[in-house]
């Protein structure tokens, strides 16, 4: 039997939106309408259709199947927004989903352990791993310090100083 691969995190509902189950979405996609080109949401452990859905601001909201008032789409207030990996585009040669990078053992080119990826940071500049280890390090994400990533070995190379 294959594995089943979680949903990944997309979004959040941060808000009715209206008084006819309308929901404010706080997106976290490199652009904000880029979630509404997933027609199925998951949202806690129910999947709705998108019903309606538009850019509004610096996020987006939209009308998802059988909420039909504001009360319906209050009660979904925090909630995670999630699609099926499978639904997610190829990431091109060179790039990477942050999800598949998060939890990544980072070494150095000399094999030293310098700790575990726990999340990304997007700067203006680049992004950042946020690698936690004996310490936490910040390293940016570009091809002067990121040498390899290899996510089926679950490792990621840098010339990273284990002193820094």
């Amino acid at each position: 039997m294959g594995r089943v691969e979680a949903p990944i995190v997309m979004g959040r509902i941060v808000a009715p939106f209206g008084v006819q189950g309308w929901v404010r979405v706080q997106p976290y996609t490199a652009a904000p309408g880029g979630l509404l080109d997933y027609p199925v949401w998951q949202v806690g452990d129910r999947a709705y259709a998108v019903l309606d859905g538009r850019v509004h601001g610096t996020g987006l909201v939209a009308h998802l199947e059988s909420i039909d008032d504001r009360d319906a789409a209050a009660a979904l207030r925090g909630s995670d927004i999630a699609v099926a990996r499978d639904e997610l585009p190829a990431a091109a040669e060179n790039e990477y989903y942050w999800t598949d990078l998060i939890g990544l053992a980072v070494v150095g080119q000399d094999g030293a352990a310098l700790g575990r990826v726990a999340a990304l940071m997007e700067t203006g500049a680049n992004d950042v791993l946020v690698v936690q280890g004996e310490r936490e390090r910040l390293i940016p994400f570009v091809g002067e310090y990121v040498k390899n990533v290899d996510p089926a070995g679950g490792t990621i190379t840098v010339t990273w100083p284990a002193d820094w």
